[in-house]
């Protein structure tokens, strides 16, 4: 992922802006796209700050860990339910969500979920 430009070469092409430039001959003269200009003339306009906006991280888990009580039930009531078994029971509930988005939650959360425990050693062949 690149990296934001930087809060000089934002307040200078807005500043060419205020002097009366266009939009795009300000893009042209500081060598950013049309679009990005047009960004943050936007931005500016309807927040008043021209910083750049946090990037990455987790945008999804929010819906889930919202009804993070009601998974944590479910899981606590029966904890041999498979993923897709606790993925139709809370499409039941209203919380549409993927196999792969339960299975990111419950290593965030530290929950295992192994349902039978290791295979026992082998008396005749060393196991590694």
């Amino acid at each position: 992922m690149g990296q934001a430009l930087s809060m000089d070469l934002r307040t200078r092409l807005l500043a060419a802006i205020d002097a009366g430039m266009s939009c795009r001959g300000a893009a042209a003269r500081f060598g950013v796209a049309p679009s990005t200009a047009i960004r943050w003339q936007a931005q500016r306009r309807a927040t008043g700050s021209v910083a750049p906006k946090p990037q990455g991280g987790d945008m999804r888990s929010r819906r889930v860990e919202a009804r993070r009580e009601v998974i944590l039930a479910l899981w606590e009531a029966r904890k041999d339910i498979t993923l897709d078994e606790l993925r139709v029971q809370l499409a039941g509930k209203g919380l549409v969500v993927a196999i792969s988005t339960l299975h990111r939650f419950f290593v965030r959360h530290g929950i295992t979920r192994k349902k039978r425990p290791a295979t026992p050693s082998s008396r005749t062949v060393p196991t590694s």
